[in-house]
């Protein structure tokens, strides 16, 4: 246990929360135990639970421990405007590393705005996070900051580079990483890419639309409501925001705010294919399709900052395990 993690982890989500309450952000309670709606990319990273024995003791339906509140946060949109939550994500991460964890906090945004006004509200929050450390010089130490640390965070620019996925994989060839375009990048190379770019935060932006008909099968897998780029087709308006250390930090893209749209990407994405395997259907999100016909959308987009890669960029360490109060992996419950 990093007693210096814990209150540094404390810090920067005050510092977070005050930007967000004085940037007019409601914060939401979302719900922990959900159904697949409540689900990332993956479905098979879900933990399900039961009660009694019960799989089914939620009235017939399958539950799950929550991995984000996203789509939460999105049906308030329409009426509260700026939504932000935080609370913990549960994965069942198959791998043991120094990246993953089975629980960890997150905080979550959605605002009505465009992919461009998304970015620089991550930037805001980041900087907000790293400037407030370094303004109170007397509690760098006690929070574990090294001078070199806060020297490293007082260069922070104020607009991150920006590369797109195309341009990420053209340059992880040019490093001799032998990409093919729809491959992944692991963390490795999210690495090198900073590195290039002197080692300062990048937006990795505009991925592959998994809903698109490429004359290949791709392995980059991306969240079936990420809006689709009109200016660069088979892309959509995503960014993984990549820290030094951290990797990637920060998930993001503008939404699909179109109900039929929403629905038709949902019945092509993977996602939906696994969950059909699990029993499930389009009911699984018939309250955010019923919200979507009822109340409307707008157009929005929003993002989830995993804390503890930040704790792991601000102290410059190599292993999450350490950035954490209690670490819980598949070989760890405590």
């Amino acid at each position: 246990m990093n007693e210096k993690s814990i209150k540094l982890t404390s810090q920067i989500l005050k510092y977070a929360r005050n930007y967000l309450e004085a940037n007019n952000y409601t914060e939401v309670i979302t719900p922990r135990v959900v159904r697949a709606s409540g689900a990332c990319e993956n479905i098979d990273t879900l933990f399900e639970v039961s009660a009694q024995g019960e799989q089914k003791w939620f009235n017939k339906k399958r539950g799950y421990l929550c991995q984000t509140g996203q789509l939460y946060l999105e049906a308030l949109i329409p009426k509260l405007g700026n939504v932000y939550c935080v609370g913990p994500s549960f994965r069942a991460e198959p791998r043991v590393d120094d990246r993953h964890l089975t629980e960890f906090q997150m905080l979550e945004i959605e605002l009505p705005t465009d992919f461009d006004g998304l970015l620089h509200e991550i930037e805001n929050i980041i900087e907000s996070m790293a400037l407030g450390l370094i303004g109170n010089v007397a509690k760098t130490k006690e929070l574990g900051l090294t001078s070199e640390d806060v020297k490293r965070l007082k260069s922070l620019p104020i607009q991150f580079a920006r590369i797109n996925y195309d341009e990420a994989i053209k340059l992880l060839n040019k490093f001799g990483c032998q990409k093919e375009w729809g491959d992944d990048i692991n963390a490795a190379e999210e690495q090198k890419i900073v590195e290039h770019f002197g080692g300062q935060p990048v937006f990795i932006t505009r991925f592959p639309d998994p809903m698109w008909k490429f004359k290949k099968e791709i392995e980059v897998e991306k969240f079936f409501n990420m809006l689709p780029d009109k200016e660069n087709p088979g892309r959509v308006l995503s960014a993984d925001l990549i820290l030094p250390y951290g990797g990637e930090a920060v998930g993001a893209a503008a939404r699909v705010h179109e109900p039929e749209t929403m629905i038709r990407r949902l019945k092509n994405s993977k996602m939906f294919k696994r969950l059909v395997q699990k029993g499930g259907n389009l009911n699984d999100f018939g309250w955010y399709i019923e919200q979507m016909k009822t109340n409307g959308s707008v157009p929005h987009a929003g993002c989830g900052i995993g804390l503890a890669r930040v704790v792991k960029w601000l102290l410059g360490k190599s292993d999450i395990r350490n950035c954490v109060a209690f670490a819980s992996n598949k070989e760890s419950l405590i």
